[in-house]
């Protein structure tokens, strides 16, 4: 059976974005957050989503992967999205029913803030459909390895990371089987809300034990192999910067002074 959906879940491929550097394409991760956060208006969302765009046509990754890695994501945005639009409220009023009031001003910032939020996830999206997790818990470390003399466990924080990014793919397949497993077995899960409240135990339930068998059976299996952390661990392919990361980051760069150049025009 196919995953419940691939955010965390790599894209094979040899494209230009597949082959940058994890911590590059971390470091760019953030710095594409930061645009896009700079962002003031639709305008500037649509030169952001224009580049969003181009970059997943290099990365050859078809169209259908990329929404379905986001679409469980996306009750993020639209949470974020009904709370402006109930709380902005600036402009004329559009709808007044108790105490229910939608302005347009609430209306324009609830579709801003859908579009950022959807933004930022499909770059991050992105970033984890072109890297191996191991090659993002590297990444990490490294980036992380130059806090060690403060007392940060850089190894230990990657590993967590890999760790949650594998197992994500996997929990949310193993929703959709335990749901379709009490559905099967007579569970009324799409009734109302207060009975679905009510049925979301034998969904959770199964769901934890699920999760706890798996992290003891990933203990046990780190322990027989005498993991240790990062002490005496090599490298058979050692990161390393090259050309690419130099290009992709003067991408950046241009996008960054774009929309900075909107800001002040506007």
């Amino acid at each position: 059976m196919k995953a419940a959906f691939s955010f965390g879940s790599p894209y094979p491929g040899t494209s230009f974005i597949h082959r940058l550097d994890p911590r590059a394409k971390l470091l760019f991760g953030c710095i594409y957050m930061g645009i896009i956060l700079a962002a003031q208006d639709f305008a500037q969302l649509g030169v952001i989503a224009a580049f969003g765009v181009l970059m997943y046509a290099v990365s050859r990754i078809p169209v259908g992967n990329a929404l379905k890695s986001l679409a469980p994501l996306l009750v993020i945005a639209l949470l974020a999205a009904v709370l402006n639009l109930f709380t902005v409220q600036t402009g004329s009023l559009l709808v007044d029913v108790g105490f229910i009031h939608i302005t347009t001003g609430g209306a324009r910032s609830c579709a801003f803030i859908a579009c950022r939020i959807t933004l930022m996830m499909l770059g991050m999206s992105l970033i984890t459909m072109t890297t191996m997790t191991l090659d993002l818990t590297e990444g990490i470390e490294k980036i992380l390895g130059h806090f060690k003399r403060f007392g940060m466990p850089a190894h230990e924080i990657g590993m967590i990371f890999g760790i949650a990014l594998r197992f994500l793919p996997q929990f949310a397949t193993e929703f959709v089987l335990i749901r379709q497993a009490q559905i099967s077995r007579g569970a009324d899960l799409a009734g109302s809300p207060v009975k679905g409240v009510r049925m979301v135990s034998s969904l959770l339930i199964p769901l934890f034990t699920s999760v706890f068998r798996h992290a003891e059976t990933l203990s046990a299996a780190m322990d027989a192999r005498c993991y240790h952390g990062a002490d005496g661990r090599t490298e058979m392919h050692p990161l390393s910067y090259s050309r690419r990361d130099a290009l992709a980051l003067a991408c950046l760069i241009a996008l960054g002074i774009a929309i900075g150049a909107m800001n002040v025009l506007r």
